[in-house]
């Protein structure tokens, strides 16, 4: 088997990063223009909605869209790539020079590979970034909602608007038992109009119930009046429990770096942290999941001496079989979501499912 030279590794490597990032770019701009149409839309019921402003808000989500169209663009990329190298008939002079298939592959498959590393553990931490401050500012905007909840590593913080007055919770500590919240380290402070100081309450414990939180043995402080002790003390509120869940920071707004901890820190405090955990497991298979895509455009497009007709057919064929492993993908998310499939398997059982497929037909194809 002749060896692969270096100028030829490179070539190919750089061949595919063309078609690619041709590829990534005409996804990012139909990208845009989608989000855009759907802000418009969103935003029709505001009075001179700012274009520029919309723009932004765009662009700010785009990282985090790019990430989940990534396999697409590499799979596409590969076959364009593939397509080119046969209609310029560079396939067969590379494969009459004594190069393998896996040689040929090879170079690829460390671009992929090196870019799907480099996007896991540094690309992903400013999508998510990104995507956060998203987020947080589409809320603001279009949901408009009276009650602000932060739930993390720093405790429970709650404000939200009562009688004309403004209440802010904080609590250093929180564990969920038996359908409860329970809270510890507790500070409450009651602000008026301008931001003025009413009341503040301090407790050692308490809970969350569905229409008030129950502090015990609380300390009551006022402007110019002394501390006031009460057993018990009861501040209504109107958020629940179900409320507490739903406000957790979604996967996407989370880096590589940080799920780890967030993960420890929701089972510790007695929470599901299932979807994290998937979201984690799916992150640490992406690199391989590129390199499968690499592996099913293959199936299709390394060949020769084909007519346009049947590219056409090859073409459509590779889209659907991408299309059906995402679908696929979706599956055994749901599957694993719903504790059907181990974490594990329901993460990376897409990754192994195109791999295999690849290998097996690369296998027959080389080596029949």
């Amino acid at each position: 088997m002749t060896r692969i030279s270096l100028t030829l590794s490179i070539y190919i490597a750089w061949k595919f990063i063309l078609s690619f990032l041709a590829v990534l770019f005409g996804i990012s701009i139909l990208i845009i223009i989608f989000d855009m149409l759907e802000l418009l839309r969103r935003s029709s019921d505001i009075q001179d909605p700012n274009l520029g402003f919309l723009f932004f808000l765009s662009l700010l989500k785009l990282p985090k869209t790019i990430q989940e169209v990534l396999p697409f663009a590499i799979l596409i990329g590969m076959m364009f790539t593939l397509f080119k190298f046969s209609r310029n008939s560079e396939l067969v002079v590379i494969r009459s020079a004594g190069v393998s298939v896996w040689q040929f592959l090879l170079p690829v498959m460390g671009v992929v590979i090196f870019f799907g590393f480099f996007n896991l553990m540094v690309i992903s931490h400013f999508s998510a970034s990104f995507y956060k401050i998203y987020e947080n500012t589409e809320e603001k905007i279009f949901n408009k909602k009276p009650n602000l909840l932060n739930f993390g590593k720093g405790g429970l913080w709650l404000k939200e608007s009562h009688q004309g007055k403004d209440i802010i919770i904080h609590s250093h500590y929180v564990k969920k038992e038996d359908g409860l919240l329970f809270l510890s380290g507790i500070s409450v402070f009651e602000v008026g109009g301008f931001d003025k100081f009413v009341k503040r309450y301090e407790a050692e414990e308490g809970h969350l119930l569905d229409s008030y939180v129950r502090l015990e043995r609380v300390w009551e402080s006022s402007v110019g009046k002394k501390p006031k002790f009460h057993n018990e003390f009861f501040i209504p509120t109107s958020i629940t429990l179900n409320y507490v869940k739903d406000s957790f920071s979604p996967p996407e707004t989370l880096s590589f770096w940080q799920l780890p901890k967030y993960i420890d820190f929701f089972e510790a405090s007695g929470f599901s942290s299932l979807r994290h955990r998937l979201y984690l497991q799916s992150q640490l298979a992406s690199p391989f999941f590129f390199c499968s895509m690499i592996l099913l455009a293959s199936i299709f497009f390394l060949a020769n001496n084909i007519r346009l007709a049947e590219w056409t057919q090859r073409i459509i064929a590779g889209l659907g079989t991408g299309f059906m492993l995402y679908f696929f993908a979706q599956l055994t998310f749901a599957l694993g979501m719903s504790s059907i499939l181990p974490v594990f398997l329901s993460a990376w059982s897409p990754t192994l499912f195109a791999t295999l497929l690849g290998l097996s037909y690369l296998f027959h194809y080389e080596d029949g």
